[in-house]
């Protein structure tokens, strides 16, 4: 399985003034790209059953990969995967919105209001050392499948992860994530990460999420 590189559902310039759309060119067109390459290469050397599974298989049974490129996998492959959802997870200012619907009451539910989950994953983006993301997932274990069958609770958490590890190794289904290696900011923003931080809440796509949101409630 050939992976390609997926086009941005916007311009480069949408994000606009809040994510410079140099930042958005070179990040998108190489950055993603490279892991894209880096990944199609190490599948290159795998055992076709291997090569030809779904990257979100993949990422969740790195155990199963082969010894050889399974470190090429964890990291290209969740670069690739990390930014993907990345780029989908944004919009125009214009059309980002608020949280509504289910997920305003699962934010409420878990954090009190949606401004305590916003300055709750701010403390987490800012204090991750060094590169990695932020995420806000719904957990997907045991616990949620109750005996006769049925789905139990979904719960909301902020977690972090570093370099481009991915939550789905993890068995968890990411709604909303924040890239905080340098790359992502550095052109417009410099070393000022809570800027950026600050920044990106403008164009997060609240629709997308919900939707997102929705979808993990019945896997």
């Amino acid at each position: 399985m050939q992976y390609e590189l997926p086009p941005l559902p916007y311009a480069y310039d949408a994000l606009e003034p809040f994510i410079d759309a140099k930042t958005m060119e070179i990040h998108h067109s190489k950055h993603h790209a490279t892991y894209v390459t880096k990944l199609n290469e190490a599948l290159a050397q795998a055992p076709k059953e291997i090569a030809d599974k779904p990257l979100e298989w993949l990422l969740g049974h790195l155990n199963e990969v082969p010894e050889g490129i399974r470190t090429a996998v964890r990291n290209h492959g969740g670069g690739h995967w990390n930014h993907s959802f990345f780029w989908q997870i944004m919009c125009p200012h214009h059309q980002s919105g608020v949280p509504q619907n289910d997920l305003k009451i699962a934010l409420e539910s878990t954090f009190q209001s949606v401004q305590s989950f916003m300055e709750e994953f701010n403390k987490k983006a800012l204090g991750l050392f060094g590169s990695g993301w932020v995420w806000l997932t719904v957990t997907n274990n045991s616990k949620l499948i109750t005996e006769n069958g049925g789905q139990g609770d979904r719960k909301l958490e902020i977690i972090t992860t570093a370099n481009q590890d991915s939550p789905i190794s993890q068995g968890l289904r990411p709604i909303l994530g924040l890239d905080v290696w340098e790359h992502a900011y550095y052109l417009k923003h410099q070393n000022r990460r809570a800027d950026y931080i600050e920044a990106w809440w403008n164009v997060v796509n609240w629709e997308e999420v919900e939707k997102r949101y929705r979808d993990a409630l019945v896997i």
